[in-house]
């Protein structure tokens, strides 16, 4: 690990002036300090934001809910207006790692996480362009099992690791950043970047800017809604696929949807094809099916994922059955 300045912020004026190239802020720290000891993460400068005022869970004026970046994970899922008004990210942040992180995690962190991909994981593996810029993508050609179908680029076929993303993007979530020049709101379906030819480019948060914030809008999905995780292992695995799903039903039929999908994109990828498919129909087999054929069409596999194809048609569409039974009251 390089050795770097160390700063304990106390205002958010003081952490967002000390903001820029070379600079990372310290929360959690549960995908920072990983990074910074592997050698893929060397900021000149760390500003430990733990201290300022950011850890409030708030209604906004209109019905919505605003969470605070330092927001833990594990406060959040269990937070009684979230279980009852967005049990959807309720169910997402629970998916996530174990206990013991999820109370380490935050918000902001869980939004700026980096992917899990071996060949940007491991510096001993030369080709990785969100690594190192312009040497190559090891991925496409070496081991992809994990990666990308949707989305993806000659320059990278990385996945976005979040779960709760995933339910923010169906939730349409907005982003709040700070910067010196003042305040702005990100939609967070755009928040994500696709790969393109700037696969180092995570997310359109710039260097100076500081997630405070992520705001809800007032609640809409609180009775049908699942996520699904599919991966290796029951628990502390990453999504091989992920299904976060919401529905709003009147008289049997689909009124609205909301279906994000993980682990299939270098962002949490928004199926808003299938959504406006699913309005007006019955709501069953035949239309959740048809859902999740939607949700991947246009997938190109690699090597070694093809499964992933399949694999997240019948996820969205055992997402939308469990949605349907699960009626949360």
């Amino acid at each position: 690990m390089r050795a770097f300045d160390y700063v304990a912020a106390t205002r958010v004026d003081d952490a967002v002036a000390m903001l820029g190239a070379g600079t990372r802020c310290l929360a959690g720290g549960t995908n920072l300090v990983d990074l910074m000891k592997g050698g893929i993460e060397a900021p000149s400068r760390i500003v430990d934001i733990n201290r300022l005022p950011l850890d409030a869970i708030e209604a906004t004026p209109d019905g919505g809910l605003r969470v605070g970046a330092l927001v833990r994970n594990s406060d959040l899922a269990n937070d009684m207006r979230v279980r009852r008004d967005y049990p959807l990210l309720s169910l997402a942040l629970l998916a996530g790692a174990t206990p013991q992180l999820r109370n380490m995690a935050s918000v902001g962190g869980n939004l700026l996480q980096r992917t899990r991909c071996y060949y940007f994981a491991d510096t001993a593996f030369p080709a990785c362009n969100k690594r190192a810029p312009g040497s190559g993508c090891g991925a496409r050609a070496g081991h992809n099992r994990i990666h990308a179908v949707l989305g993806a680029s000659e320059a990278c076929v990385a996945v976005h690791p979040s779960d709760m993303c995933v339910a923010l993007a169906a939730l349409d979530a907005t982003v709040v950043a700070r910067s010196r020049r003042g305040e702005r709101r990100i939609a967070m379906t755009a928040f994500h970047r696709l790969p393109g030819d700037t696969p180092w480019q995570d997310t359109e948060l710039a260097d100076d800017e500081l997630v405070t914030a992520v705001e809800l809008p007032p609640p809409r999905y609180r009775r049908h809604v699942q996520y699904l995780k599919l991966r290796d292992r029951a628990s502390y695995a990453f999504a091989l696929v992920s299904a976060a799903v919401a529905l709003d039903v009147e008289g049997g039929r689909v009124a609205s949807a909301r279906i994000a999908l993980g682990g299939v994109a270098h962002k949490p990828w928004r199926a808003t094809d299938a959504e406006r498919a699913l309005a007006g129909q019955a709501a069953g087999a035949t239309a959740f099916d048809d859902a999740g054929r939607r949700a991947l069409a246009g997938a190109v596999p690699l090597r070694d994922n093809a499964f992933k194809i399949g694999l997240g048609e019948r996820a969205v569409s055992r997402a939308l059955t469990l949605a349907m039974e699960r009626s949360v009251s």
